[in-house]
């Protein structure tokens, strides 16, 4: 009779046991990764809005919009939209608006292929960036930092403006203090460029009077 009583005794200890092992725990959990509902706040890094990198938060998240990127994109969009493809009234093209006499001059011959190779465009526009801050490096050493005419003066407003007009075209807006007004074939200025993109660190860009695009 005692060992009956014990056997049962333990077999209901035992299933006991084995039902709390399968009972859910109630657990308060916070949510980290998947959020059903957003305000977009959880994606607002990174920016190309200075604003967004205030010096007091110490972020390590690096701004790129007056960087070299942010250069390249803001000349193409106003010289093509960023098309590789464009080619203007005047017969220049590609997505920076090349003529055939600055393409020569960076080792580039063949019009077709340009037009169809991005890269290319990429590396042409990277040249003569390089031969144009090699031209104008006594300008920009010179009126770097100072107003003329209402702009101030910048190396990339310098290298924008002789994007538009050449770097000749350049020195002369220097030579009359900026009282003769430059305007291209659409009567966009030299000085608008100067003003439009002006403020862009382009530090990386190398003065190169022999820079092609094989470099």
């Amino acid at each position: 009779m005692i060992k009956k009583w014990y056997y049962y005794t333990s077999l209901i200890v035992i299933i006991t046991f084995l039902s709390l092992g399968f009972k859910p725990f109630n657990l308060k959990t916070k949510p980290w990764f998947l959020i059903e509902k957003t305000d977009g706040s959880e994606y607002s890094l990174p920016s190309q809005d200075k604003d967004d990198y205030p010096v007091e938060k110490n972020l390590n998240i690096p701004y790129t919009g007056n960087h070299l990127i942010g250069f390249k994109e803001a000349v193409a969009f106003k010289e093509s939209q960023g098309k590789y493809r464009k080619v203007n009234s005047l017969g220049y093209m590609g997505k920076y608006q090349f003529g055939s006499k600055a393409l020569r001059a960076i080792g580039v011959k063949n019009n077709k292929e340009f037009l169809k190779d991005p890269a290319l465009q990429e590396k042409a526009f990277i040249a003569l960036l390089s031969i144009n801050k090699w031209i104008l490096r006594n300008e920009i050493e010179r009126y770097e930092g100072k107003t003329i005419n209402g702009v101030e003066i910048t190396e990339s407003g310098i290298l924008a403006a002789a994007h538009l007009g050449g770097a000749g075209s350049v020195k002369n807006f220097f030579r009359n203090k900026g009282n003769r007004h430059f305007r291209d074939a659409y009567g966009t200025s030299l000085r608008s460029y100067m003003k439009a993109f002006g403020g862009y660190d382009l530090s990386y860009i190398e003065a190169d009077s022999n820079a092609t695009i094989h470099d």
